[in-house]
């Protein structure tokens, strides 16, 4: 992956090498989405909206953190929201499968898991997308769906397309794979309904900005709570399995902290070795991470919660369009 990120998000001409097959890859997506289009290939419509929340770009761009704050927007306005997933990383044999607060994030996936807790909506997991949805219908009265990732699942209809952009990394080198990170074109995202660029950075005409925020931490074991700034100028050991851990990081960095950074790999299986590094530092880890080790994670261990805010203007303009398709 360090070899992927060296040739994605800098300039050098190996890339050059690789454009051949990025180029054809970008060519198969597109034709194959096309062919989805055109009908020729065929939809599921479900009986409610889906509203699908996902990017063209490989890694982390914050898209389940996006998802839980608008079930949580569509949940105030008095929408029944269910969320489906793709469970990536559950070893379960069994799919679909319905996930809840206590699910085993090692059968489910860890993403799972953490978009059931934060919102409260039921959550169905599973590879095949429409099988996914037809049961979280079966199982739950419900007014939409909410599809975490599936972009470019195109069997299941959607009423509303949402790609998220990481601010601080953009497209990339704007090559599909295995040149750059893309899935697609980067003209895919002017199909799309909409455009959120997480974090400064990445500029584009004609999208939604917001801005990661971190919240109060809390210990892992427990409840107990701290601020962000009661870890100034303190050494920590910072442990993420995420797709992109040096935006979280740099998030400890700028609030004044000495991070000792152990990135892992996104969705990684977190074991009591990676949270315990024989010393007293205080081991700070991502919400992603925390739902796989509290119950060994040892009382040095705590959680950063991280909440998406949007200027009053863009909060608005994209709610009155989400509703407007509803």
């Amino acid at each position: 992956m360090q070899f992927c990120e060296w040739l994605w998000y800098r300039e050098h001409p190996v890339k050059w090498v690789l454009w051949p097959i990025g180029w054809l890859y970008g060519i198969f997506m597109e034709v194959r989405r096309l062919l989805y289009r055109g009908r020729i290939k065929s939809i599921t419509r479900m009986p409610v909206p889906v509203i699908v929340v996902g990017n063209i770009s490989v890694g982390g761009t914050g898209k389940t953190p996006i998802v839980i704050w608008l079930a949580q927007e569509l949940q105030s306005h008095g929408y029944r929201v269910g969320i489906v997933s793709r469970g990536y990383g559950g070893l379960s044999e069994e799919w679909p499968q319905l996930v809840g607060s206590e699910s085993d994030p090692t059968l489910v996936g860890d993403e799972p898991v953490l978009l059931a807790r934060a919102t409260s909506c039921p959550v169905m997991v599973g590879q095949d997308r429409v099988s996914a949805a037809n049961a979280l219908l079966s199982a739950e009265p419900l007014d939409l769906l909410i599809s975490d990732d599936g972009l470019q699942h195109y069997k299941l209809g959607r009423a509303l397309e949402i790609v998220v952009v990481d601010g601080m990394r953009g497209l990339g080198n704007g090559l599909c794979l295995p040149a750059g990170p893309l899935r697609e074109f980067s003209s895919r995202l002017a199909k799309a309904d909409a455009v959120i660029v997480n974090g400064e950075g990445w500029e584009c005409e004609d999208v939604f900005r917001v801005q990661p925020v971190a919240q109060s931490l809390y210990q892992v074991s427990d409840s107990t709570k701290k601020t962000l700034e009661e870890f100034r100028e303190t050494q920590v050991h910072a442990v993420a399995g995420i797709g992109n851990p040096k935006r979280f990081f740099n998030t400890l960095k700028d609030a004044g902290i000495d991070v000792l950074p152990h990135p892992l790999p996104d969705h990684a299986n977190l074991s009591k070795e990676d949270i315990e590094f024989n010393d007293s530092r205080p081991v700070l880890i991502t919400e992603k991470d925390a739902v796989k080790c509290q119950h060994f994670a040892q009382n040095n261990v705590w959680c950063l919660p991280i909440k998406m805010e949007f200027q009053i203007e863009d909060k608005q303009r994209l709610m009155n369009l989400v509703l407007g398709e509803l």
